[in-house]
Parts: C-alpha cells; structure tokens; sequence
C-alpha cells in the first residue's frame, strides 16, 4: 500500500504536465536537409514560433532534427499562420508596412526581435499577423534571440542601400 501510495505521488507532476500541455494543431514530419527556417517558411509558421512550440526537443542551433520525427508548428489559439520571409535590406518598418501592421504588433508576435531590429537576417520566418497570434515565451525565456552562426544579418549595417552617397 506504501509503495502504491509513493508511486501515485512521483507520478503526479508527470500527469500534471501532461494535462496541462498544449494541444498541439499542426505537425511536420523532418526531412532530410531540413533547417527550421526552411520548415518555417513552407509551413507559415514564424521561427520563433517553431522554436517555442519545441523547446526542449529542438536546441537553439536547430541543429539536432531527426528525420522521420513529427515537430509541432503550432498549438490551439496560439498558431500564427501569417508570416514573412525576410530579405536582404528588410528592416522592421519595411516588414510591417509591408503586412500593413505596425510595429508593436510585430515585435509583440516576433518577440525574439531585439529594440533596434539589428538581428533580423535573411530567411527568418516572422508572424505578420494584425492580431498577437504566438505563444508566450517559456519560463522568462526568449527563444531564437540571435542570428544563427551560418546566416545572413537582413541589414547588417543598419542603413539601406538606396540612401548611400
């Protein structure tokens, strides 16, 4: 009885993680040659979206997917299917005048953005969505906060090339 008792307790956080979780609304299945943002970009989920949706399954380098293994795109009432690919010399003006939002939408839906939208890079998938569509960021954390070690800055030198002199 003891022992039953003791079991029933250790798996209780178990059962409450899993009656909490969030219910998952689109799954991918990896291929070989995948990175996150080509998932992102062919499924319209942003990138930081699909980085929020598996933290702890997929690392900060996206670098450990397994093909044949299902990742989550989105969960229920947090799925962001609005999103833009970004470019080179795309800043967050150019982005949100481009969706027709604003600028607090699209850093309140794309979170990992930093205040003068310099880490922004080439074939980052961002929620362009006029309402807050993402998930929250877990435990205090912000996920997909840098440029990926293999990626091109969307601006890198904050200025855009037909105001040169």
């Amino acid at each position: 009885m003891f022992t039953k008792a003791i079991a029933a307790i250790l798996a209780l956080p178990l059962v409450a993680q899993f009656v909490s979780a969030d219910t998952c609304t689109r799954t991918y299945t990896a291929q070989a040659g995948d990175i996150c943002d080509s998932i992102s970009a062919a499924n319209s989920v942003s990138t930081y979206q699909l980085a929020v949706v598996n933290v702890g399954i997929i690392d900060e380098a996206c670098d450990n997917l397994v093909v044949g293994q299902n990742y989550c795109l989105g969960w229920q009432g947090q799925d962001c299917t609005t999103t833009y690919v970004v470019q080179q010399y795309d800043d967050c003006y150019i982005v949100s005048s481009n969706a027709g939002i604003n600028t607090t939408i699209l850093y309140e839906n794309n979170p990992q953005i930093n205040e003068d939208c310099s880490n922004i890079y080439i074939g980052e998938v961002l929620c362009t969505a006029n309402t807050v569509q993402v998930p929250p960021a877990p435990d205090g954390t912000t996920p997909a906060t840098t440029i990926p070690a293999t990626a091109t800055p969307a601006n890198p030198d904050g200025d855009l090339p037909w105001c040169d002199e």
